[in-house]
């Protein structure tokens, strides 16, 4: 996912000279033949994030569109003040391209894991964030991004994900997918939750029980039309997301059911990361698994949340 991505800008700079690429300390040979062809649009910067993004501002400020490549957590975590006072206040042409979302480092320990960085960014002005859910999806985000007014957070995954994204479904930054109709259960997902959220429903098909799905691959701005919409035909809504539940698409979901009018509204949990700093070096999906995120798991909370009695919208 993340060569789709570089591979993308490497495309745009080429047709578009005032298109941009920053890099913070990237390992060697990445983006080689983008230096090679076009040195005045290509610069490598070093551990030193918050300087780039301020770097990024004034080239956005001559007129640039930006793309800025670092490890998730560092371009949200680390840049904050300055991605919320030199690019949201401004809003400012930046794309800010979060390598290793979620996850994905589990191997180097909670300082790499980008497990708050979307409520992060949800919090500041002007800032739209975009989660893709495969290569295929990746490639249309950033073609989409290129006229985009403002800057974007784009959440980068591991890479080497089973591509699940159907281009005959379109995509379009700040629109929600209505992946697979509701059926008693819905599930919400953004990022590679849709693969999970896909084999979930596939168990609770030899149930007896149907799901459907809506893709949020913009978190935001947050379509909450269509989330609602697909939610009126639910009993169980659950939203997936590689993300602590606090802040992230869980909340963007739970604002929008509460906030719309139902005649019975569906019973509501979030799936994601408790929170916590998770303790545990393993792999991206031990951890996924460790905290409920495994397809069976997922499953059985729909199954679960079916079962109850309560009524009304309720968080988990």
């Amino acid at each position: 996912m993340r060569k789709r991505c570089l591979d993308v800008v490497y495309r745009l700079a080429k047709s578009n000279r005032d298109v941009v690429f920053i890099g913070s300390d990237l390992g060697v040979g990445v983006l080689d033949n983008f230096k090679r062809e076009l040195p005045g649009q290509w610069f490598m910067e070093g551990v030193s994030e918050q300087h780039i993004i301020g770097m990024a501002a004034g080239l956005a400020m001559s007129g640039k569109t930006v793309y800025f490549n670092t490890i998730a957590t560092f371009i949200s975590r680390r840049c904050y003040e300055q991605n919320a006072v030199d690019l949201g206040l401004a809003k400012l042409k930046v794309r800010l391209l979060g390598s290793g979302g979620g996850c994905v480092y589990a191997p180097l320990g909670p300082t790499h894991l980008a497990t708050e960085d979307i409520a992060l960014m949800r919090a500041i002005p002007n800032m739209t964030i975009v989660a893709p859910c495969d290569a295929e999806e990746m490639e249309r985000a950033m073609l989409a991004s290129e006229n985009h007014e403002g800057p974007i957070y784009v959440r980068i995954a591991k890479g080497g994900d089973s591509v699940v994204s159907k281009a005959e479904l379109g995509f379009e930054i700040g629109r929600a997918v209505d992946y697979q109709e509701p059926g008693e259960v819905l599930f919400v997902t953004t990022g590679i939750m849709l693969q999970r959220a896909i084999d979930a429903a596939a168990i609770l098909a030899k149930t007896g029980i149907s799901a459907g799905i809506v893709h949020c691959h913009t978190v935001k701005p947050f379509d909450s039309k269509t989330v609602v919409a697909a939610a009126r035909k639910a009993r169980a809504v659950l939203s997936l997301e590689e993300h602590t539940v606090l802040g992230g698409l869980g909340s963007a979901v739970a604002e929008a059911l509460s906030e719309a009018p139902f005649e019975k509204a569906p019973r509501f949990k979030r799936l994601g990361l408790p929170d916590v700093y998770p303790d545990e070096y393993g792999s991206q999906n031990s951890l996924l698994d460790r905290y409920g995120l495994s397809a069976e798991k997922i499953a059985a909370e729909g199954q679960w949340l079916l079962s109850q009695r309560l009524t009304g919208v309720r968080g988990g």
